[in-house]
């Protein structure tokens, strides 16, 4: 066989005579993407990405189906090859339809993968879901009981009956890993020998520190306050969440080697231009620790409050002097705390004053229904504008009552003054939780309008170098934990790309997910309720700080689990056509058109066909063919009704399939996959034969 030399990327190659460009790139360590190539079958040179330029030639060249020429010299990394696979990736995606990931995690600031986790669940494998999880939230028992969750605001069961108590499934994995005499630690990378400062012991500082410490860098973090948490520790109630539930997870951060320095203020204890000079990178994570004013009149009387200082003071065993009524402005999760907290230190009447309607409340809707149960009073439509005092002292609100008129920019219809409405409440306290400000005192950072500090979107960079800030300190502000988390999380990996020299900024991936589904496509689903946690009846616990909450028994989990309706695709982890898309940075929306809805998502024992996510490759047609030698399948209908089938659409059993699943090993997209029964992957079985699985001829 002739052999002759050819140049690729820069390096000479052999080839023989015959060979591909595919063929020699590859052999020789060069990559070049495909989605139809596969070395088992024939060439086809469908899907159009594995395109490259060669010097003389006017036209990119597909290197699967190219043959490779002596003294021929190819560029695989041109801009114009790359325009044209994207191009082509482009135009693949365009039609391509499904959930790369499941709504739940897109859902998620810090994109948890919820559908991982609660799969294990469901299978019983909860050290698994437990590292899964920990890939991304280092406190998963603390924020499986504070957060928001809008990942079960996103989550498709709703559609049939109720979303899944995704929250609550990952605090019962969390809260058995804490149980556990070994509770999970992650594997630490070799020492990189970088120094990382700190600054802030919360959500994100902690987080940063965790992931920090894994990737092998020295980290410490300077903490204001006498304890690590932030407002996990001095803003959330012990009713909500316990400290020493806290307390347990900030040690297993200490025992990945980060050091936590307390009662250490920046610019008092130690200047943070002393921490610049000492560490590779500093990282600022202070929160939002001032509550924001109410800008009415009589407010800096005696007996207002902020929320957080309140709630800072009740967390300090501070004495508060509160009286017999109080009224909490505001109708966030704060609010609902600083209510709550108020009824247990005794107060004989509390109320919550909202210038909207319940409907429009932020707050979650069980920490309403609770804080009713125990007896708090909410007044809608009422906003105040003056602070009743005598002698200094607060003696009542007077309040206008609003009415609902046009929507303003958050989408909520804008509360306006009903004219000559005024109403008036007697009261010892106002506690004002209407938000919170960043204190930057001692950190000379760029700050924005706002007073937040000012930091890259995607880097997390601030003005100084080295100096990189997140949570709710940055940009737009407070947030949610699981924001400031996802905030760290993302940040972490930059840093560690900076320490090694090379900074590579943060880019969502790109993703397929579903708009279109409505309840019809899940009338086929069997209702099943979710599961509902034990807790204190509001008797119980209106008087005192126990936690409410009993937590999931382990049986309660596993089937509350199992209601997952896995939205994400199986594949999504092996899709080479995301893989791609993802890699050239996609925009399908250009040749965006109306989405065709194909019945041809088909189940049985072992394998599932999704037509949807079919990109018409080929390579289950030819291995079918060629490796298999029963050319079962094959590609049927015209142009963009072409779907893959059997002859005359016939049920499999009745064809010569041998069940041996190449079909499914070649699949790029996951179009076929083996079928999940119980939660577990079904394998595919020599001799087995598959039902139908391929669409009816009318169902094109």
């Amino acid at each position: 066989m002739s052999t002759f030399q050819l140049t690729i990327d820069g390096k000479v190659c052999s080839a023989n005579q015959g060979e591909t460009i595919l063929t020699v790139a590859t052999r020789n360590g060069i990559e070049i993407p495909t989605l139809c190539y596969h070395p088992s079958v024939a060439i086809y040179g469908a899907c159009g990405i594995c395109l490259v330029e060669a010097d003389g030639n006017p036209k990119l060249l597909r290197a699967c189906a190219t043959e490779a020429r002596e003294g021929m010299v190819v560029n695989t990394k041109s801009r114009r090859a790359e325009q044209g696979r994207k191009l082509a990736l482009e135009l693949l995606l365009s039609d391509h339809r499904g959930d790369c990931r499941p709504p739940c995690v897109e859902a998620c600031p810090a994109h948890t993968d919820c559908q991982g986790y609660v799969g294990l669940i469901a299978n019983g494998e909860y050290k698994e879901a437990l590292k899964v999880l920990k890939e991304i939230v280092p406190l998963p028992a603390s924020i499986g009981r504070v957060c928001p969750h809008p990942c079960e605001s996103a989550c498709r069961r709703k559609l049939v009956e109720q979303p899944l108590a995704i929250a609550q499934l990952k605090t019962f994995i969390a809260d058995l890993d804490l149980a556990d005499e070994n509770p999970f630690l992650a594997e630490k990378a070799p020492s990189s020998g970088k120094r990382v400062a700190v600054i802030g012991g919360g959500p994100a500082g902690l987080t940063v520190s965790h992931y920090l410490a894994r990737y092998g860098h020295d980290v410490e973090i300077f903490e204001a306050m006498p304890k690590a948490g932030g407002m996990l520790r001095y803003g959330i109630p012990q009713y909500r969440l316990p400290k020493e539930v806290l307390d347990q997870e900030i040690a297993l951060i200490e025992a990945m080697g980060v050091r936590i320095h307390c009662d250490t203020r920046i610019g008092k204890d130690i200047l943070f231009e002393d921490l610049e000079k000492q560490y590779d990178a500093v990282y600022i994570g202070i929160g939002a620790w001032k509550s924001a004013p109410m800008r009415c009149k009589g407010e800096e009387s005696q007996g207002v409050l902020g929320g957080i200082d309140f709630l800072i003071d009740v967390a300090q065993r501070k004495p508060v002097a509160m009286g017999r009524r109080v009224a909490v402005v505001g109708g966030g999760n704060t609010a609902m705390d600083a209510c709550r907290t108020a009824m247990r230190l005794g107060a004989e009447k509390v109320y919550v004053l909202y210038r909207r309607t319940r409907a429009e409340m932020p707050a979650e809707e069980i920490e309403i229904v609770e804080a009713m149960e125990e007896g708090v009073e909410f007044k809608f439509l009422v906003a105040p504008t003056e602070v009743l005092s005598k002698d200094g002292k607060v003696t009542g609100i007077k309040l206008q009552k609003m009415e609902l008129g046009e929507a303003d920019a958050s989408g909520r219809r804008r509360p306006v003054p009903i004219e000559g409405a005024i109403e008036t409440l007697e009261l010892d306290t106002v506690i004002a939780a209407i938000g919170q400000k960043v204190v930057t005192d001692g950190i000379p950072v760029a700050l924005t309008d706002w007073n937040t500090i000012a930091a890259d979107e995607h880097t997390f960079l601030t003005d100084r170098k080295g100096v990189f800030a997140g949570g709710d300190s940055i940009n737009d502000g407070p947030g949610i934990a699981i924001s400031a988390i996802a905030h760290a999380r993302q940040g972490a990996d930059i840093i560690d790309s900076y320490l090694k020299g090379d900074m590579v900024p943060y880019s969502k991936p790109y993703i397929v997910t579903r708009q279109d589904l409505t309840e019809e496509d899940f009338l086929d689903r069997a209702k099943i309720p979710r599961a509902i946690m034990a807790h204190l009846s509001p008797e119980e616990r209106k008087r005192n700080f126990k936690e409410v909450n009993f937590g999931f028994t382990e049986e309660q989990a596993k089937e509350e689990a199992s209601r997952c309706l896995e939205c994400g695709c199986a594949d999504y982890f092996q899709c080479k056509l995301i893989h791609y898309g993802q890699q050239y940075h996609v925009d399908p929306q250009r040749f965006s058109a109306e989405p065709r809805r194909r019945k041809s998502v088909a189940v049985n024992d072992y394998i599932e066909y999704c037509a949807e996510k079919c990109i018409l490759c080929g390579q289950c047609v030819r291995v079918c063919e060629e490796v298999a030698g029963k050319g079962v399948l094959g590609l049927v209908h015209r142009g963009f009704e072409t779907l893959v089938n059997t002859e005359f659409c016939k049920t499999l059993e009745l064809t010569e399939c041998l069940s041996c699943g190449r079909c499914v090993d070649l699949c790029p997209t996951g179009a076929l996959m083996e079928t999940w029964v119980g939660k577990k992957r079904v394998p595919l079985k020599e001799n087995n034969i598959y039902p139908s699985v391929f669409p009816k001829c009318a169902d094109r």
